[in-house]
């Protein structure tokens, strides 16, 4: 057996970055059957909240601890965003680039990539998120006028989400896959999946699909 050591050459390991966003609005099937590309994309803040701890005693003892529910909610911050995602802000077009707003908000998935880095290279790996049954609260949108130091308006959406069932675990709302401990052909077959090629539309797959993908032989 050896002592710990810390810090080794090639070990020190950062998480950076977020890109290649991708929305996929939900059909009435519960499927994602299409994905867009989300441009102009520049934070991604995932804020789980619940798993609150409740206490029990017994016999002048703490006998226990129950936990409750944890929940993902997350938040989306771009300069802009695509077309799609209009139906899922609340949003109907009734004519060709006329819309109304305060409508049924339609749920959808969402995936993106954070880079992974070390003390070797800053390009190491990357971890690939998939985030399933989300649907996005009003966001606040602030118009200020142009003056001598302009910026790009941000937009920003405060999202919840549903778990969906796994099977043989508990119901879950992300998938995180490191593309530094999985087998670099099944990460390529899913990004197909994911993104799309010339004869496939890119879509989300279920966590069951995600999970038997990468268990396969």
């Amino acid at each position: 057996m050896a002592a710990l050591t810390w810090d080794n050459t090639g070990e020190r390991y950062y998480e950076t970055g977020t890109k290649k966003g991708v929305l996929y609005p939900k059909d009435s099937t519960g499927a994602y059957p299409k994905g867009v590309a989300w441009s102009g994309l520049t934070a991604v803040t995932e804020s789980p909240d619940g798993a609150e701890a409740t206490d029990l005693y017994a016999d002048d003892i703490k006998y226990g601890t129950l936990r409750s529910a944890e929940n993902l909610g997350y938040t989306i911050e771009a300069y802009t965003y695509p077309e799609e995602f209009a139906q899922c802000d609340g949003s109907a077009a009734v004519a060709d680039g006329v819309y109304i707003g305060q409508q049924t908000r339609t749920a959808f998935g969402f995936s993106y990539v954070t880079q992974i880095g070390n003390d070797v290279s800053d390009e190491a790996g990357y971890k690939l998120h998939l985030i399933y049954n989300s649907t996005a609260s009003p966001s606040e949108k602030s118009y200020s006028t142009i003056n001598d130091s302009p910026e790009a308006i941000t937009f920003s959406w405060e999202v919840e989400t549903t778990p969906v069932t796994v099977t043989g675990y508990k119901a879950t709302s992300e998938i995180t896959i490191d593309s530094t401990k999985v087998d670099a052909t099944k990460l390529a077959s899913l990004e197909t999946i994911l993104y799309g090629d010339t004869d496939t539309e890119a879509r989300l797959p279920l966590p069951d699909e995600v999970i038997e993908l990468f268990e396969a032989a």
